[in-house]
């Protein structure tokens, strides 16, 4: 898919669905800052669902290279890297929703791995209060951490077949029998 196909895809579909999204947020009767970022959630979406595909192993070095040098044209209000990083929590339950929707076939042979998504350093665990009771410390090959894991399944052709969050103290095997079923 070319970048500008995928982000008319990325763009119907978060038109269609921030709308509901946002009736059903608790706290929407409170005010708060609500000034757009320059990126827009679809331009955000976008960069990151165009990353899987490419040749990079790292998001930084993707994100620094082509993004910033050549596609300056395809996004013109583009932020530093850190700014970007620092956005992306924000747009994290629509890209959640739009990685559901896209759901490729199966065909009997998969792919299955998990990444941890991490709340916050180790030494916060204990004084960390917004997703007290949700997230859970897990460990990892690189080590302890507080937060969730983000399971995956790939078909042969690297395309998601279903994907799945738990807190981070969840065995990688627990949710395999409902990520598997049809």
């Amino acid at each position: 898919m070319h970048l500008l196909e995928l982000y008319c895809h990325v763009d119907e579909f978060i038109k269609s669905f921030l709308p509901e999204w946002n009736k059903h947020l608790l706290n929407k009767n409170k005010k708060k800052r609500n000034r757009p970022a320059r990126l827009s959630p679809s331009e955000i979406i976008t960069i990151l669902v165009h990353f899987h595909p490419s040749q990079y192993r790292n998001f930084k070095s993707f994100y620094l290279l082509p993004v910033c040098r050549y596609l300056q044209s395809e996004f013109p209000d583009l932020l530093s890297y850190n700014r970007f990083i620092a956005l992306v929590p924000t747009i994290f339950g629509p890209l959640c929703a739009y990685l559901q929707s896209q759901k490729a076939e199966f065909n009997g042979i998969g792919f299955v791995d998990s990444t941890p998504v991490i709340v916050c350093h180790p030494k916060r665990i204990y004084s960390h209060k917004v997703f007290k009771g949700i997230a859970k410390i897990g460990k990892t090959t690189k080590g302890w951490f507080y937060g969730f894991k983000w399971h995956l399944i790939c078909n042969h052709r690297g395309e998601l077949v279903s994907c799945q969050m738990t807190p981070g103290n969840i065995d990688d095997r627990f949710p395999l029998p409902e990520m598997t079923k049809n």
